[in-house]
């Protein structure tokens, strides 16, 4: 057996921090995980508010600090937790950001005209440590031994899933997904691309039917639309995710065992919900080595 691949969640909530007593067991804060990638640097799904937690961990160590953060989309609940990354008022750390500008802008135009006064007291280039703002290149590219993929995925504006794959395991992530309204089985090619056969999906599952009724234009799923992906896409394991703000642990608890009944016999290996504080390690098989392995 390998060493692991190892997925922690930091940040699970979408649209708001919510951090409360009722929500305590999942946790409040908006959209950060990070994977620890053996023998390489950490990659980092989005910088929600979950960074902030992230940066005061024992993971990020006490030396120069360097990753590759791979950002979905722009809304605030996405990326708000940069300059608040401690790691950040270090010199010598590098963060290497990746993601989609606004239509007709960059990436690095488009934190240009958000984080700066009088929206944020500093500009990110004021931040001590090396930010460096890039598009996402269109299919894939390597971070160091793992290989990423991005692609569109539907939502309110521009925004990418990615897809991760190091030593025969994979891990996607489609935080943000509008479930199309007139049929609740159709998901698109590129979501299916990113997702097929992962070892890990981590998928946007904000709302009940009910709720999805009332906001069909927002941009998210249902928790059933997520499963349905996982079965089209033949996945290792679902985890639930972008909790929305108005879902305490006891509905999250209830969402998760209805969902886990629906899932029996739909091809999807496991369904849970995504936790701040879990780490979920991937282990290459022996056979998955064997077959990595150069020749």
């Amino acid at each position: 057996m390998g060493e692991s691949l190892d997925v922690t969640f930091f940040g699970v909530r979408g649209s708001t921090p919510c951090p409360c007593d009722d929500n305590r067991r999942y946790g409040g804060n908006t959209s950060c995980v990070v994977l620890d990638v053996p023998g390489g640097e950490p990659i980092i799904f989005d910088l929600g508010t979950g960074l902030r937690f992230y940066g005061v961990d024992e993971r990020c160590g006490s030396g120069p600090f360097r990753a590759t953060a791979l950002v979905s989309h722009l809304h605030w609940d996405h990326i708000q937790g940069l300059p608040f990354f401690t790691p950040l008022h270090c010199p010598d750390t590098r963060l290497d950001v990746f993601g989609p500008g606004e239509e007709g802008s960059t990436l690095e135009q488009s934190f240009d005209m958000f984080m700066t006064p009088p929206f944020f007291p500093i500009c990110y280039r004021e931040l001590v440590g090396r930010v460096s703002l890039n598009d996402a290149p269109k299919g894939g590219f390597d971070v160091g031994s793992a290989r990423v993929t991005a692609r569109p995925v539907p939502h309110v504006g521009r925004t990418l899933g990615y897809r991760v794959d190091w030593n025969g395991i994979s891990v996607a992530y489609i935080s943000d997904h509008q479930q199309p309204i007139d049929d609740p089985t159709r998901v698109d090619n590129q979501v299916l691309a990113l997702a097929d056969g992962v070892d890990l999906l981590i998928h946007d599952a904000q709302f009940t039917p009910e709720e999805f009724a009332e906001r069909p234009h927002w941009g998210h799923c249902t928790v059933d639309y997520a499963i349905e992906v996982a079965h089209q896409a033949g996945v290792g394991e679902l985890v639930l995710f972008h909790h929305d703000p108005a879902h305490d642990d006891d509905h999250i608890d209830r969402l998760l065992a209805e969902a886990r009944d629906r899932s029996v016999g739909l091809d999807v290996g496991h369904v849970s919900a995504a936790v701040e504080g879990r780490t979920i390690s991937l282990v290459p098989s022996d056979d998955t080595l064997a077959a990595s392995a150069p020749r």
